[in-house]
Order: structure tokens, then C-alpha cells, then sequence
């Protein structure tokens, strides 16, 4: 161990770097766990998009993934199993707790397992969130263990990645809709947005006059806030606690897989240790070997020169990322590079004022005409009309978040009539992806789906009713079809 300079080292982000380690290691856990239970009849041999038809055509190159060399549903689970079990050790500390290189090397592998699982994913994994547990995982690997200090430009590259994360956020928005500026969005967006919540309902009957505070509060949030983050302390954490009290506020009016969550992590992670001995009283999470120690003994030199190296490469990548920010024409959750190192984030530029969603039925009798038809379930997304939406984030539905943007056009159709394909075989990793098959595992004669409109009922009708939810037909998406018509 050498002494370094207090320019390279700090003593105050101790809290911070137990919060991105411990909290990324959830936020993989949960990834991979996702990938277990829904990549194969989604991405799989049998899946709706198929990996190998994908990597026959995409090169390596523009979609790094260790799927190009190979594929297999069983290479898929093994991988998958790695990546829980790795993920697993962050979170109750083992790799922390050795030299500094064991958290590098454990985080490097599970940012390439995901990787590889992200660049093959498809449509099925197009969401900002992806590619920020991605930016994320390789980030926080260069933190080092407990057994060296903090690196401070590892904190200034975490507080770059919040900068960009929530001012990009703000900036789509005031570019976007008019609804934004006109402080209306929140008059629509409970009702619309992909997948409402338990609280949902609720949060849309508010008052007008609170749904304006909540868009100016979310100005405020990604638009003023992401500055203090470049002040000194106590600045910086003020942000990160304003940041974690309004990501708090969409985790419980909606289910946006991690996003909320691995924001939260980042906020939480801008507090210093001095602000969290002043909040609590004390300094929480620190490891045994104490922060005097560390911080008197410093990193070794090749520490310092592989996260040297590694933070100018970041700054290098940044570049486009820092350009589109400033662009009038900036795009929304992109990366400019196959391996998502720095990436460009933003969420709900502009907010739909109507909800159509996709239903899905089935018939077992022979003519299609019978009015016999059965409605198939979805895990989180509407359907049954009394149904109250469920808390599903940070579980991410993929086939119902997908099936959100078909009515807006925007969500492909080949994976679509393949849905239906397997619905009519009753293939059964198909169906446990749904909430209920009304057909118990029986194969249905017909299958066909229908556009409704939805809308939340009023706080009459739902006293009324007991529903959470009014509907009427709009249109047929997919008249009545059997085997023999999608197999063609």
C-alpha cells in the first residue's frame, strides 16, 4: 500500500460506495432472476424473436454479446444462474471484503453476462433501464473494496451518470409534449402510463392543483436539481435526498421495472458520510476495518492507475452523450456505443391523454363466429375491468410492457402473431407468462384480439361498480385466427 494525495482518495463516500455495491447487486439480482423466468419463451429457441435468428444477421461487433459464439436455452440458464449467484455475494458483501481488484472482477463479469443478454434481447429489452444497469454495473465495479479508500473521481463519474440520468429526464420533457410546459401531463399520465399501480386510481382522482405541483416538482427535480451536484457539500446531497423523495413518489404511483430503484440507489449515493452522521445520528453501513484506516494506509498504485485510465476513458465516451444533451433534437434512452458505457437517458417526452389496450381471447368451439370466447389474463398490464392494478416494479413484465406500445404502433407485429402462434399450441413457457389461461392448458380452437379503450372510473362509478376501470371497443386488431392461418 502506498500513501496517495487527498485529490484521488476521500473519506466521506464510505456510505456511498456500500449503497452502489450492495444496491446494484439487488438490482442484478433481480435482472438475471428475469431472465431466468422470462428470457426462453420470449429470446429462446421457441421464443417469439429468437436469438439465433438475430445473431445471423447483427454482427459482434455492433452488438457485443458472448451469445454470438453460442447459443442455447440451457447456456442461457447457466448464465443467468451465475449471474443470481454473483449478484447474490455483492449484496451481503463477500467480494467487498477482499482486495481491491475481487469487486472489479466479480461486477466486470456480471456487467458482460448482462451485457450479453441486453445486445441480443431485442425489442423485449429496448427500455432505458437496460442500458443504465448496464452504464451502472460497469461504474460501480471501480470502486474498489472496503480495503482501500474511495476513489473521488469514481464519485464524479456516479455523479455524472445522475447528471445526465435525471437532467436528460427533465429535457425531454420541456422539448416534448406541450403538456410539460402547460404543467398538464399529470392530468393524463396515472391513468395512460405503461403500468398503473395499486395507487394509480388514487394518484389520477388528486386535485388538478396537485397535479400541477407534481410537474413542477418534477421540473424542479431534473431540471434544477442535477446542478447542486457540481457544488460542494452539502449541495450535492441535498440533491441526491430531493432526487430520492421524488423517485419515491413514482414507485408508488407506478411500476417502472428498476428505474425508480437504481435512481434512488444514485441519489442515496450522493449523501456523504458527514450528512449521514448528521441525519442519523451516526454513519450507517460501514465496514468493519473503518474509514481512519483506509484512508491513512491509500490505494496501491496499479488501483490508482486502472481507474485513472478507466475514468478517462468515460470522459472520452462522454462526449456524444454531452453533445445530445444540448441538442435540440435530443434523443431519448440511446446509447452511441455497443458496450453502454455512457449512455443517454430520458423518459415520457410526451404523454398520451387516452389508454387502448390489446385484448387477447381464445375459443374451443369450431366456428369462429360463436360468441364463446375467453379472455387470457396478463400478469400487470389492465383487462378485467374490476381488477385492481398490481404492485409488480421492480419486476419487469416484459411481454406486458411490450404489448402497451402495439396500440400506438410502435410495438412490431411479427412477435405479436407469434404470441397468438403459441397461444393457439398452448405452449406452456408461453402461458406461465400470462396471470391465467382460461383454458387450463388446453389448446384453443381460435384466438383473437380486440382494441379497447380505458379509462379509470370515477370515484362514483367505482362505488357503484367496484370497478377500477371502465372500457368500451373500439376495434378488431386480429380477426379470428386457427393454427393453420399462422403457420403458414
Amino acid at each position: 500500500m502506498v500513501l496517495v494525495d487527498g485529490w484521488w482518495a476521500t473519506g466521506d463516500y464510505d456510505v456511498a460506495r456500500q449503497i452502489l455495491q450492495r444496491g446494484v447487486g439487488v438490482l442484478l439480482c433481480l435482472a438475471f432472476l428475469q431472465v431466468l423466468g422470462q428470457f426462453r419463451p420470449l429470446l429462446g429457441d421457441h421464443g417469439l424473436t429468437p436469438v439465433r435468428a438475430f445473431t445471423a444477421h447483427v454482427r459482434f461487433r455492433d452488438a457485443p454479446s458472448l451469445f454470438h459464439w453460442r447459443y442455447s436455452d440451457r447456456l442461457l440458464a447457466v448464465v443467468a444462474r451465475v449471474g443470481v449467484v454473483g449478484a447474490a455475494s455483492l449484496v451481503v458483501g463477500l467480494p467487498q471484503a477482499g482486495p481491491w481488484w475481487v469487486p472489479t472482477l466479480v461486477l466486470l463479469l456480471l456487467w458482460w453476462f448482462y451485457l450479453s443478454t441486453l445486445n441480443v434481447g431485442q425489442r423485449f429489452y429496448g427500455f432505458g433501464w437496460e442500458m443504465l444497469l448496464c452504464e451502472m454495473t460497469f461504474l460501480v465495479a471501480w470502486f474498489g473494496s472496503d480495503a482501500v479508500p474511495v476513489p473521488f473521481l469514481m464519485v464524479l463519474a456516479a455523479r455524472w451518470l445522475l447528471f445526465r440520468l435525471e437532467l436528460g429526464a427533465g429535457l425531454i420533457k420541456w422539448r416534448g409534449g406541450r403538456e410539460w410546459r402547460e404543467l398538464t401531463a399529470l392530468d393524463y399520465h396515472h391513468e395512460t402510463q405503461p403500468m398503473p399501480g395499486p395507487l394509480s386510481w388514487h394518484a389520477h382522482h388528486l386535485p388538478r392543483w396537485w397535479h400541477r405541483i407534481e410537474v413542477v416538482g418534477t421540473h424542479v427535480t431534473q431540471l434544477g436539481m442535477p446542478w447542486l451536484l457540481w457544488l460542494p457539500q452539502p449541495l450535492p446531497s441535498v440533491a441526491g435526498v430531493v432526487m430520492v423523495l421524488t423517485q419515491g413518489w413514482l414507485v408508488v404511483t407506478g411500476n417502472f421495472a428498476w428505474l425508480n430503484w437504481a435512481t434512488i440507489v444514485l441519489g442515496a449515493a450522493m449523501i456523504s458520510d458527514p450528512v449521514w452522521a448528521s441525519l442519523l445520528g451516526g454513519v450507517p453501513f460501514l465496514p468493519d476495518v473503518g474509514t481512519q484506516g483506509v484512508a491513512t494506509l491509500g490505494p496501491p498504485v496499479a488501483d490508482v492507475v486502472v481507474v485513472t485510465a478507466v475514468v478517462v476513458v468515460l470522459a472520452a465516451l462522454s462526449v456524444r452523450p454531452a453533445l445530445n444533451l444540448a441538442s435540440r433534437h435530443q434523443r431519448m434512452n440511446a446509447s452511441f456505443e455497443p458496450l453502454r458505457l455512457v449512455n443517454a437517458y430520458g423518459a415520457f417526452g410526451s404523454v398520451t391523454r387516452r389508454r387502448d389496450e390489446v385484448v387477447v381471447e381464445g375459443s374451443l368451439v369450431e366456428h369462429p363466429a360463436s360468441q364463446d370466447w375467453r379472455e387470457y389474463e396478463f400478469r400487470g398490464k389492465p383487462g378485467d375491468v374490476r381488477r385492481r392494478p398490481p404492485q409488480v416494479a421492480p419486476y419487469h413484465l416484459r411481454l406486458d410492457w411490450l404489448l402497451w406500445f402495439v396500440p400506438l404502433g410502435s410495438g412490431g407485429t411479427l412477435w405479436f402473431e407469434r404470441f397468438l402462434l403459441r397461444l393457439l399450441e398452448a405452449d406452456r413457457a408461453t402461458l406461465r407468462l400470462l396471470r391465467r389461461d382460461p383454458f387450463g392448458g388446453e389448446r384453443p380452437r381460435w384466438v383473437r384480439a380486440r382494441l379497447y379503450r380505458y379509462r379509470f372510473s370515477t370515484p362514483e362509478e367505482r362505488r357503484r361498480t367496484g370497478a377500477w376501470w371502465v372500457r368500451h371497443e373500439v376495434a378488431v386488431v386480429v380477426d379470428p385466427v386457427d393454427l393453420s392461418m399462422l403457420r403458414r
